[in-house]
C-alpha cells in the first residue's frame, strides 16, 4: 500500500470512529424528542462501527494511539447513550437492575480515577476481555430496543464480563508503570513481566 493510500485509509477508519462520537449527541436529541425508531436504528449503526473500526485499523496496519483514544471515547459514549435510552424507554428494567448497575459504574469510576492519578490520562488497553464486554453490551442494548423486554440472561452475561474486565483493568493500571495502548490482557502482561525477570 502506497504512503498516500495508507494516509487515506488511516483517515477513513478514524472517520468511522469519529462518527460514533458525533452520533452520540444526535442520538440523545432523537431520544428526548421521542424519535425512538430512528434512535434504535442509528444506535445499531454506532455499535456496528465499533465492531469494524478496530478490525480495519489492524488489518490495514493503521492502528495508532490517537485512534485508540478516539475508539475508547466513542465506545464509552455509545454505551452511555444506550443506557440513557434504556432508562428513558424501559425505566422499569433499570430500576430492577440498579444495584448491579451502580456496582459496575462504581468500578468504572475507580478504574478511571486510578488511571488519571497514575498516568494523568484514561486507559486505552482494549483488552480481549474489554472487546468481549463491548460486544455483549452492544448486543444486549440493541436487542433491548428491538424486543418487548430486555433479555435478562444476556444482561447478566454482559454484566459479569464487564465486571471482570473492569477488575482486570484496575489490576493492569497497578502493574503497568507507564501508559500503554492495546494491551491484550493481564495474562499477557504477566507473561511479559516474567520473561523480563528471567
Amino acid at each position: 500500500m502506497s504512503k498516500e493510500n495508507n494516509r487515506l485509509t488511516y483517515f477513513l477508519i478514524n472517520g468511522i470512529t469519529v462518527y460514533r462520537i458525533i452520533a452520540a449527541p444526535v442520538l440523545l436529541i432523537l431520544l428526548f424528542n421521542g424519535q425512538y425508531n430512528i434512535f434504535k436504528w442509528l444506535l445499531g449503526v454506532s455499535f456496528f462501527t465499533d465492531l469494524i473500526d478496530g478490525f480495519l485499523a489492524r488489518k490495514y496496519k493503521v492502528a495508532s494511539v490517537i485512534g485508540a483514544k478516539l475508539d475508547s471515547i466513542g465506545d464509552d459514549l455509545t454505551v452511555v447513550v444506550g443506557m440513557i435510552g434504556l432508562l428513558v424507554i424501559k425505566p422499569d428494567f433499570i430500576k430492577e437492575q440498579k444495584v448491579l448497575l451502580i456496582i459496575l459504574f462504581g468500578l468504572f469510576v475507580i478504574q478511571s480515577v486510578y488511571a488519571l492519578i497514575r498516568y494523568r490520562k484514561l486507559t486505552n488497553f482494549h483488552t480481549r476481555l474489554a472487546k468481549l464486554a463491548a460486544l455483549l453490551q452492544g448486543v444486549f442494548l440493541i436487542l433491548s430496543f428491538f424486543t418487548k423486554e430486555p433479555v435478562v440472561v444476556l444482561f447478566y452475561a454482559a454484566a459479569i464480563i464487564t465486571f471482570l474486565e473492569l477488575i482486570e483493568e484496575i489490576v493492569l493500571v497497578g502493574l503497568l508503570p507507564v501508559w500503554e495502548a492495546n494491551v491484550k490482557g493481564l495474562y499477557w502482561v504477566l507473561k511479559r513481566k516474567n520473561k523480563k525477570e528471567e
